[in-house]
């Protein structure tokens, strides 16, 4: 019998008036952190177009991409993705069978733990970039990229522990506060790029500057919950035999996790890798430039920087919506299953495919035809010029393919987390890294860096199915005549909002002047939204309509 699969779940029928009560309290959660996320990204989209401003396309930024990268994985991996991921339904189980006191000891060991081994990480990582730079020369982009590492790893330990008391704070059914932190960084990297940045007038000490900024938002990203955590009762104790016991535990559910959550990272971080690595020197944009280069230099100069920026724009949408999602239905699906009710499962899960679908295609749909318009608004500014607008655009576009795919990934691996099963989304995993791989090397001698972005929203397209295919085996049949119906009236609503605007973008000039660039970008947008939101409700896409009601609170979302 296979170990992974999940326990017994129930088959029993909820009610109407607790499906009803159930639900309410899933959207209220979602629209509180859905509208928390959008505030942190539109911080983080100005941010953005500040270091276009200050940096442009260029190995400056192409370091910093690659640099920031690095610590940003491992958050992604030992903090909010795979350690909570294990650790939420771990605490879970701990607080409803032995009560608050013994959840705060498995809170401690794991916090304790979770730092030494970050301190650890972060050390080793120091000592090898140190190492490394010794074979540099002083003014070499392997230099720059050095320094920078080492200047943002501490960031890794701050943000790591911080996301834990988050997952803590999510478990208890706190949203609001882990929601609003990403702002915090983001403040204090505006703070960087405008207040101190400008006073230096060396790139090298501007960009030093911005990531000395992030690492005091990382500081303040870590007091601010551990505060909250402490208002709620919270107060260190160590129980060293059962907490490192425990620790073990969640390390060894962990593991599977990490290649599970990190698929979509580690194909973006190939991506960078492989940018920067075949990049042509800078200033050679021609094919008659090309002369005396070796064959693998197949890049543009600025191909990591567009494609760091063209993920910061998928992430808008996918941040907003999906991981909100991830985030408030993850706690429900974990209870669900620790309660064996295989029925309000299977309705969360679906629940959240038809949401991802709603939400997801429109918005793959718009980054795909908006791509131009929006980097030339959000990106051309200073040194960041026409063409590395166009170039970022191309990123914009072929990663905006795989959005509904990212959404649906992220909230698939969490059923599968929830009931249990670490190894499906592994075998998956495993299959997709060398997917998105494979396509790269087809991709790019004909697409360019392009073919990077492409790869990975194909490879999430299909990591997809595969996955939506084998959660059949653990949780039962979903009902998928309901997926079909919200693919359909989805499709049918997007492409209506597609053909409104390419016809916009046809009728509305294209000027180089501010107030040009952004009707273009306004009008589409703000049509879009209100056509596609109407033919929901003409086509009763239900999910979609509910979410855009305000209500309150349920009682089970003030617990």
């Amino acid at each position: 019998m296979d170990d992974s699969a999940p326990p017994p779940l129930s088959q029993k029928e909820p009610s109407r008036e607790v499906t009803d009560h159930h639900t309410r309290g899933l959207f209220a959660g979602l629209r509180v952190v859905s509208l928390l996320t959008l505030v942190s990204r539109v911080l983080g989209m100005i941010r953005d177009i500040g270091m276009a401003t200050l940096f442009g396309n260029g190995p400056i930024m192409d370091s910093f991409s690659v640099a920031f990268k690095l610590p940003n994985l491992m958050r992604r991996l030992l903090g909010e993705g795979a350690l909570s991921t294990a650790f939420l339904p771990t605490y879970i189980r701990e607080l409803e069978q032995n009560g608050r006191e013994s959840s705060w000891r498995l809170v401690t060991a794991v916090l304790f733990w979770l730092m030494v081994f970050s301190v650890l990480v972060v050390l080793a990582g120091e000592a090898l970039l140190i190492l490394l730079s010794c074979f540099g020369t002083a003014d070499s982009e392997s230099h720059l990229l050095y320094w920078l590492s080492g200047l943002l790893l501490p960031y890794l330990v701050l943000i790591c522990l911080a996301a834990q008391i988050n997952a803590t704070l999510n478990a208890l059914n706190h949203f609001s506060l882990p929601a609003l932190l990403p702002s915090i960084l983001n403040l204090f990297w505006m703070m960087g790029i405008w207040l101190a940045a400008p006073f230096f007038p060396d790139p090298h000490t501007k960009i030093t500057v911005v990531c000395v900024s992030i690492l005091a938002g990382g500081v303040f990203q870590l007091l601010i919950p551990a505060w909250k955590l402490f208002s709620l009762g919270y107060r260190p104790r160590m129980e060293w035999r059962s907490g490192f016991s425990q620790v073990q535990t969640i390390a060894a559910i962990m593991a599977p996790i990490v290649v599970g959550l990190s698929i979509t990272q580690l194909n973006t971080l190939i991506d960078s890798l492989l940018a920067w690595g075949m990049a042509k020197p800078e200033g050679v944009h021609s094919a008659a430039g090309d002369a005396g280069l070796p064959f693998w230099q197949i890049f543009e100069s600025g191909t990591a920087s567009a494609l760091y920026f063209g993920q910061r724009m998928y992430q808008f949408p996918l941040g907003v919506f999906g991981v909100a999602l991830g985030t408030v239905l993850y706690p429900r699906l974990s209870r669900h299953a620790e309660r064996k009710d295989g029925d309000l499962l299977r309705q969360d899960l679906l629940l959240g495919l038809q949401l991802v679908l709603g939400v997801g295609l429109p918005a793959s749909m718009g980054l795909f035809l908006m791509a131009e318009p929006l980097s030339l608004l959000m990106f051309q500014y200073g040194d960041f010029d026409v063409f590395d607008a166009l170039q970022t655009a191309e990123m914009i576009r072929y990663y905006g393919i795989g959005v509904f795919a990212f959404m649906a990934v992220l909230i698939l691996n969490r059923g599968f987390y929830a009931i249990g099963d670490t190894r499906t989304p592994v075998r998956i995993g495993v299959l997709i890294v060398v997917c998105n791989l494979v396509l790269n090397l087809v991709f790019i001698w004909w697409l360019k860096g392009k073919g990077l972005a492409l790869a990975t929203s194909v490879a999430a397209i299909i990591q997809t199915g595969l996955s939506t295919w084998l959660i059949r085996e653990k949780i039962g049949s979903l009902d998928f005549s309901v997926i079909t119906r919200t693919f359909m009236r989805a499709s049918l609503a997007t492409l209506v909002m597609s053909l409104v605007i390419i016809a916009e973008l046809q009728l509305i000039p294209l000027e180089n002047a501010f107030a040009s660039r952004l009707i273009r970008v306004l009008i589409p947008v703000v049509s879009a939204v209100v056509i596609y939101l109407l033919l929901a409700r003409m086509l009763g896409l239900q999910e979609i309509m509910t979410l855009m009601r305000s209500g309150k609170k349920t009682a089970e979302d003030q617990q």
